[in-house]
């Protein structure tokens, strides 16, 4: 697996190690260069060697901040692989904090990808294609200009196009200018960007289908989810990478779809709930400054509680409580 920040007490390094005395063969990337934790992954990384784990450190000139897991595994029907993928750190700290995503997955495509990631990083060997994941700094961008242009393509053909996004930040000119493009050929953009956003709004002729939301509640918004029309037939994305030139070109990032469609319509929820936010919400002016919605006789709707109310509905409840006997305390002898 791979290790970007790592926690000051990480029950993750501690299974890993575990693993390995246990006789497993381990194999885990430690990214040095995260900033505020390089002191923390120096010290986890020996720790692991020293419980015989191979640690790797990534490649020369490239931060690595992809979030990858494999477990290759030998069962009854032979050898299987499951991957997770997703789009925040292995930190126990920061899950609590930061809102993130990821799938877990037994596809044999999928595996495939993430063994030559591995074998990528480790040095052994660069693939020539993928079955699933886009990878950067090689394929990443591409990829993104590619989803782009066909939605601009398929809107001067009047066909069905649109592109929903949410990231951290916003910076990278070739796909500011390739959304500019999109905006003048009609598509109908939604961005949700928590920090940094360079793009600008409601410029005649070229940015007027374009809306900026950003939204800072009580958990830091850290996912990043791709939506694109494709006709009518949306095509989702999770992964690690802003759309940021670090993130395209200076890093390996990993960008992965959402292909079973129970998990792409609880994606596409999370959007939808998210652009329909109007507590924590502040919407992008064309003059660069920020403002709240207007909520004035609309249902409030505040995304992440929302989210918490979900996700408590999902935890099962106990059948029967135990309620045959009352124990009532001995009173004192007089």
């Amino acid at each position: 697996m791979t290790l970007y920040r790592v926690s000051g007490n990480s029950p993750i390094i501690a299974s890993l190690a575990q693993a390995a005395e246990n006789g497993k063969q381990v194999t885990v990337l430690v990214e040095l260069k995260a900033r505020f934790d390089e002191e923390n992954n120096i010290v986890w990384a020996k720790k692991l060697e020293q419980a015989g784990c191979h640690v790797i450190y990534g490649i020369v000139g490239l931060k690595t901040h992809s979030k990858i897991a494999l477990v290759v595994r030998r069962e009854d029907e032979g050898i299987r692989r499951y991957v997770h993928l997703g789009t925040g750190n292995y930190n126990d700290s920061t899950a609590k904090l930061y809102t993130d995503c990821g799938v877990l997955t037994c596809s044999e495509a999928v595996g495939e990808d993430a063994t030559a990631v591995f074998n990528m990083l480790s040095g052994y060997s660069e693939p020539l294609s993928w079955n699933s994941l886009a990878v950067a700094p090689i394929w990443l961008r591409k990829k993104f200009l590619k989803l782009v242009r066909r939605e601009t393509k398929n809107a001067r053909e009047g066909k069905q196009a649109y592109i929903r996004a949410k990231m951290n930040s916003l910076c990278d000119q070739e796909m500011i200018e390739a959304l500019y493009e999109a905006s003048s050929a009609g598509v109908e953009i939604q961005l949700l960007i928590r920090g940094i956003c360079c793009l600008r709004t409601g410029i005649k002729g070229v940015s007027e289908h374009i809306h900026v939301h950003s939204i800072v509640g009580n958990f830091l918004e850290h996912s990043r989810i791709f939506d694109f029309c494709n006709d009518g037939h949306p095509e989702v994305f999770m992964g690690s990478a802003d759309w940021m030139p670090r993130n395209l070109d200076r890093r390996v990032e990993i960008v992965f779809p959402v292909l079973d469609e129970e998990l792409k319509k609880k994606v596409l929820h999370i959007l939808d709930v998210e652009f329909e936010d109007n507590i924590k919400a502040h919407v992008l002016q064309p003059d660069g400054t920020y403002e709240k919605i207007d909520k004035r006789g609309k249902m409030h709707i505040n995304s992440q509680e929302i989210f918490c109310r979900e996700a408590g509905l999902c935890v099962p409840k106990q059948d029967k409580e135990y309620k045959d006997r009352v124990f009532v305390p001995a009173e004192p002898v007089s």
